[in-house]
């Protein structure tokens, strides 16, 4: 198997890999890999300080109350990006040497959790603002500075929080893999396809999708230019060629004309690779996580096939 990154990739979180010499069936085990099995921080458990607040400088009572139930609010919590660094030294609470004997209630220390806190304030009774939104920014990250929210992430909204009420907790994150929940999945929109090379077989004819004066995803015009040869190869090009053949397809009355004019030809052993992460990794370290993630499991496999055949 051979990977390399298509030719302006990634884009922020996006990512495209042109992998060849494997067969679906090793491409879908990298797929599941980063959906399941990558690791990651997410929030796992909240602490709500519930009740009634005074503010002594201006002699204002809030109360514990919002809009939304502390369960929604925990559930947006978990979802937040929390940053990831593969080379930290944290480590899931069931491999923590401190915590893995433990009840599952217990357990929790530097090693294995990041703890952050949060503690906001309606608008005042005399201010002009009818409400305050609650931001992932809000956030206070206690533990390394390395799991502070990143700027991309903190205008996540969390709550609106009208005057007279207030929002307190501690939350804590911790290491887990996406087979167990969600929020512990690196990225979404983990799909492959067939690499395909564009034809163009009848010149004259391909001109039915030309004069449409469509464009590829970086600005350059669908036309003859595309091709050297007759043929196109460029990963991204041809999907975009891909995309511009519904122009002239069944049923847009345009396909007697254009007769086929542009094929694509399947690359036997190719495929294009696509995900987008979440933001808490990126998304090289997303995949390089999960080919290790495959290595290792297979290996573990093999070690355990040559014991059984001893």
């Amino acid at each position: 198997m051979k990977a390399s990154v298509v030719d302006g990739y990634p884009q922020g979180n996006k990512m495209k890999i042109l992998i060849e010499d494997a067969d679906a069936s090793q491409i879908n085990a990298l797929r599941r890999a980063i959906i399941a099995d990558v690791p990651k921080m997410a929030i796992d458990k909240v602490m709500f300080t519930l009740g009634v607040n005074q503010d002594n400088n201006r002699g204002e009572i809030f109360e514990s109350v919002n809009a939304l139930p502390d369960e929604v609010i925990a559930h947006r919590l978990a979802m937040i990006p929390i940053p990831t660094c593969p080379e930290n030294s944290i480590v899931a609470p069931n491999d923590c040497p401190n915590c893995m004997d433990m009840a599952e209630d217990d357990r929790g220390c530097p090693m294995c959790q990041v703890l952050y806190t949060l503690n906001v304030q309606g608008p005042s009774a005399d201010s002009d603002e009818p409400y305050r939104v609650v931001r992932a920014g809000d956030l206070t990250n206690v533990s390394d500075p390395t799991f502070d929210i990143s700027a991309e992430m903190q205008p996540i909204p969390i709550t609106y929080l009208a005057q007279g009420q207030f929002l307190e907790f501690i939350a804590f994150a911790t290491l887990g893999r996406g087979r167990d929940h969600a929020k512990w999945s690196a990225a979404s929109a983990v799909t492959f396809q067939p690499r395909y090379e564009a034809e163009l077989k009848k010149p004259k004819k391909a001109s039915v999708l030309f004069d449409l004066d469509l464009k590829t995803s970086d600005g350059r015009a669908i036309d003859a230019k595309l091709f050297s040869n007759k043929k196109c190869n460029d990963v991204s090009t041809v999907l975009d060629l891909e995309k511009a053949l519904h122009q002239v397809g069944h049923g847009t009355g345009r396909d007697t004309d254009f007769d086929e004019a542009i094929v694509l030809n399947k690359v036997d052993g190719s495929f294009v690779f696509s995900f987008e992460t979440d933001g808490s990794l990126a998304p090289e370290a997303v995949f390089n996580s999960a080919i290790e993630e495959l290595k290792s499991r297979f290996s573990d496999l093999g070690d355990d096939l040559g014991r059984a055949f001893a």
